[in-house]
């Protein structure tokens, strides 16, 4: 039987302890039961603390640990919550935190984080060279501290080297779901998804990712070129003309735009005009084709294209997934 130890923290999302524990726990036994079959676990799991004492989660609910992380003789896969967004990476609790996790891979252990659990998970150096994923919400503060890993925020799970994440806050089913297949067999794994509804093959984040352009930089010329991009980009810009409106060679505008935004000046514009898109599907009932044109795009089909690469759907689906009229 594996054995699942879930490090809580102060401040951690309660439902990312719950959450994985329940999933944990019901496979073999729910599925089970429902036929009227003897049940078969497949997991232990523990919830523990670093010191053992109470913490308390993200709503004020107090959670009870069934020891100290220092306890633990044996663990076959460590969980690590979401931190929300209240957590210190200097505190001596995190560090003895991340020591701890370190500790345990070396032991044989599997890590995974749930969401923000990202960010201890990525402290141990562990994932240096390595995918990983987080809530897309925290994207750029995750790639300023750990610029080494491989962020994919278009992923909800990642797997490498025994080290896993899932995406976001409801990641942490997805997660669950996904190592259960991987530890038990994707039979054991259906069962799990049929019993909880928790899709198995549910991948990606793109659908609910948002663009938000970076602009906590200091380069004045590029941060007014993002501005008239975001007047502009209904309209056919020339990036000649825009490098010279800033005062630079193309070249040069290019190396300075993703120096400092992360994206290249194209894909920029192509990101705004997305999610000026998203926006219309979302809030008025337009035709596609309308929303095209007045974004820019004569090529419906191109535009129908880049929205489905970056969103995860087509315009089609997107508007009947979020559509508020």
């Amino acid at each position: 039987m594996k054995q699942v130890v879930i490090l809580a923290s102060e401040r951690c999302l309660l439902s990312t302890v719950a959450g994985p524990m329940d999933m944990f726990l019901q496979a073999g036994v729910l599925w089970n039961g429902l036929l009227g079959k003897e049940p078969s676990p497949f997991f232990e799991v523990k919830v523990v603390t670093i010191d053992g004492n109470n913490v308390t989660s993200n709503n004020q609910m107090p959670i009870v640990p069934n020891c100290a992380a220092t306890e633990v003789e044996q663990a076959d896969l460590v969980l690590i919550p979401s931190q929300g967004y209240q957590f210190d990476p200097h505190s001596e609790d995190y560090l003895a935190r991340v020591d701890w996790l370190k500790n345990c891979y070396e032991k044989g252990a599997d890590l995974a984080s749930i969401c923000t659990g990202a960010f201890p998970l990525a402290s141990t150096g562990l994932l240096d060279g390595k995918t990983a994923t987080t809530h897309w919400g925290v994207a750029k503060q995750f790639k300023a501290a750990f610029p080494a890993v491989e962020l994919r925020t278009d992923l909800m799970v990642t797997d490498e080297d025994r080290l896993f994440c899932g995406g976001g806050l409801t990641a942490d089913l997805n997660l669950s779901l996904y190592l259960i297949n991987k530890y038990c067999g994707r039979e054991i794994a259906l069962q799990s998804s049929r019993c909880t509804l928790v899709d198995l093959d549910r991948v990606s984040q793109l659908p609910f990712s948002v663009f938000s352009p970076e602009r906590d930089h200091n380069d004045h010329e590029i941060l007014n070129a993002q501005d008239w991009i975001g007047l502009h980009f209904r309209e056919n810009i020339n990036l000649d003309a825009l490098a010279e409106k800033s005062g630079m060679s193309l070249r040069n505008f290019n190396r300075r735009f993703k120096a400092a935004t992360g994206e290249t000046a194209v894909k920029y514009m192509q990101l705004t005009r997305i999610e000026s898109v998203k926006f219309e599907l979302e809030n008025t009932r337009r035709p596609f084709e309308e929303i095209a044109v007045e974004v820019g795009y004569e090529n419906v089909s191109f535009l129908r294209r880049i929205f489905k690469s970056n969103t995860g759907l087509s315009p089609t689906v997107y508007r009947k997934k979020f559509s508020l009229s």
